[in-house]
């Protein structure tokens, strides 16, 4: 199968912008690089939302996205490269950027609404002060996350239905994805991340994660090219006990010390072999017989599976056993 990522298209969502090439080095080397690596990365970031676009059905014609919007670094760039694909996308669609204001103490409710009009984008500002509900009703030093993230799932939802949205667009990215399918592992004892597309309890919404295919570092360096003004959050962000820190920093290091090795989780998630894990709701063990007829697939269980060769996990030793 080709790689969708290194395949010739004439898929428009995946054409590249034609963009001016840096002036040639002469002067002001270190400046110089940096507009170049700026232009790679805006290339790049445009090119693997519109594979996730294309790859999950996620904007069709004559739809009305709401972005919405934290004040954070993933959520300002997909709006920002989502706004650069709708230039040249083979489909019609709207943008409305949508921010709720949680009335957390010292928001600055300005900067949004001031970044909105700047760049020319219809927007929407939503106030309910979830703030105090969560304050309120969670105990002093426990997480807020669960709470605050089901209230503002509620109100945004009711947004999107005031505003005829058709499409809810959330900044969740590659790295995202993968710490929830590593959470959900070591604390709940299931295997579940976060699907790139999905339609919300009630039937009503269709949700999009169109940075699914995007790595943190890549929304952390454009964030700082394009100075977009951060509002860091201080009702979830402050908490650094969470576990999805934990599990984020843990990521962070793998991939420092590992290359490839998140990015390789990331995959195995769209490459599951039902067969080979051990949930009868999806494949029927109990039943399971020999009927003399070859499977295509093949019994893999005593064959020796090539793994590439790298060094071991911290703390573990490998201990390599005679057959």
């Amino acid at each position: 199968m080709v790689n969708p990522m290194n395949a010739v298209t004439d898929n428009p969502w995946l054409a590249e912008e034609a963009a001016a090439d840096a002036p040639a080095d002469t002067a002001g080397g270190n400046r110089i690089k940096i507009e170049r690596e700026q232009i790679k990365l805006e290339k790049r970031l445009c090119r693997e939302v519109g594979r996730a676009i294309t790859d999950f059905n996620m904007i069709e014609e004559g739809d009305k996205i709401m972005v919405c919007m934290s004040g954070g670094k993933d959520s300002y760039t997909m709006l920002d490269v989502l706004r650069k694909l709708q230039k040249r996308a083979p489909v019609k669609f709207e943008l409305v950027a949508v921010n709720l204001d949680q009335k957390q103490p010292g928001f600055p409710d300005h900067v949004l609404p001031e970044y909105f009009k700047s760049i020319g984008v219809d927007y929407h500002i939503e106030t309910q002060d979830t703030y105090s509900v969560v304050k309120r009703v969670v105990p002093e030093g426990k997480t807020t996350c669960g709470l605050c993230s089901r209230l503002r799932r509620a109100i945004l939802y009711k947004v999107a239905d005031e505003l005829g949205c058709t499409k809810v667009a959330l900044g969740h990215h590659r790295d995202d994805i993968v710490q929830t399918l590593m959470l959900n592992m070591f604390y709940g004892g299931r295997m579940k991340g976060m699907p790139p597309k999905l339609v919300s309890d009630d039937g009503k919404h269709v949700v999009i994660r169109p940075l699914c295919y995007v790595p943190e570092k890549d929304t952390v360096r454009w964030a700082q090219y394009q100075n977009f003004p951060i509002i860091p959050c201080n009702l979830c962000g402050s908490q650094d006990g969470l576990q999805r820190v934990a599990v984020g920093e843990l990521l962070r290091e793998w991939d420092k010390k590992f290359p490839g090795r998140v990015e390789s989780m990331f995959r195995a998630m769209g490459h599951i072999v039902t067969t080979h894990m051990m949930d009868p709701e999806l494949h029927d063990f109990k039943n399971a017989k020999a009927t003399g007829i070859a499977d295509p697939n093949g019994d893999m269980a005593f064959d020796h599976e090539e793994m590439p060769v790298s060094a071991s996990l911290p703390g573990l030793q490998v201990v390599q056993l005679s057959s």
